[in-house]
């Protein structure tokens, strides 16, 4: 379906209901539910078979119809987020606010067999597969919700994913289509093919650039934490009684600040911390890393007595 139409608005509302709901009960049945409802699928490959036949009609059709439908679900969506704003934001949200180059290459293919199945009507059904693998309609909601609370630059990331998921699908199915003999009207006229196509391309293009550009600063970021967590791990647990539980990257303008939490049964200290900071900046090679350590105080003991009640030694030690 290629057109705004009542039945159009009438599944995308609801869509955007199941999955609005599903994102804030963090419920991955429900979310992949919404996928099958939506109908965002039916206009992108409009756009595409209007991109190759010419049919600026089509065209225009497509695009509002995929326009109103996105701003119906974004509008629905920030209303559920403003209502359920105390609900806490799960993985299932998360997980959609920083796409990376692999969301484009499972766009891309996923794309090309929603194509595929769409002119060959034996395979027909994987289309369901496709609106699964391609979903849109989540990361509005995801968007929307993020939005609803403030976090922008969540909300930010998952348009990206949505964005990514429809020039992917759009770019592909238009070469698919052609590839498969439509668009005879045009195969001639080489200069219009180039016009009609080069806005998908150099769009595809960008998100390509900047999606692997922000999926390797990821995958640098993941090896920074990994390391910090083993060095800090060696010298905050060799003595047994403390714990290493959690370290999180919080990115400034003067640089990097690692945030330990901490379980033992004293306070580290700020002398003990400045220890740890720097064998830190000497073994990652970086200056501007920042340590802060949040303590959890903790009780040990075995069936006579308590440990560690005499913390002064272990204190001294930490980091040294």
């Amino acid at each position: 379906m290629a057109a705004f139409t009542p039945a159009y608005a009438l599944m995308n509302s609801l869509a955007a209901v199941v999955a609005s709901y599903g994102l804030l009960q963090d419920s991955t049945a429900v979310v992949i539910g919404a996928m099958i409802i939506a109908m965002l699928l039916g206009p992108i490959s409009g756009m595409a078979l209007a991109l190759v036949e010419g049919d600026n009609t089509l065209l225009r059709k497509s695009l509002l119809a995929e326009v109103g439908g996105s701003v119906l679900v974004l509008t629905i969506a920030f209303l559920i987020g403003r209502i359920h704003a105390d609900l806490p934001l799960g993985k299932e949200i998360t997980a959609r606010t920083t796409p990376n180059i692999l969301d484009l290459a499972i766009a891309l293919a996923a794309g090309a067999a929603g194509a595929y199945a769409t002119i060959s009507p034996r395979i027909s059904a994987g289309l369901v597969g496709v609106a699964i693998a391609t979903a849109l309609v989540p990361p509005l909601c995801t968007c929307a919700i993020c939005v609803a609370r403030g976090l922008y630059r969540a909300g930010g990331g998952a348009f990206l994913l949505f964005l990514t998921n429809i020039v992917a699908i759009q770019s592909v199915t238009s070469l698919t289509l052609w590839l498969a003999g439509y668009g005879a009207r045009l195969r001639q006229q080489s200069r219009s093919y180039l016009r009609r196509f080069a806005p998908s391309a150099l769009l595809l293009g960008a998100l390509a650039l900047f999606l692997t550009y922000s999926f390797e600063r990821a995958l640098a970021r993941e090896a920074f934490l990994t390391r910090s967590k083993r060095l800090l791990r060696q010298e905050i647990e060799q003595n047994g009684a403390a714990s290493l539980v959690e370290l999180q990257i919080q990115p400034s303008q003067a640089g990097t600040t690692l945030i330990a939490l901490v379980r033992a049964p004293w306070v580290i200290v700020p002398e003990s911390c400045g220890r740890l900071q720097a064998k830190l900046r000497q073994a990652l090679g970086r200056d501007d890393l920042t340590l802060r350590i949040r303590t959890v105080i903790t009780r040990e003991c075995n069936a006579t007595q308590f440990l560690w009640d005499d913390t002064s030694e272990l204190e001294e030690t930490l980091g040294r």
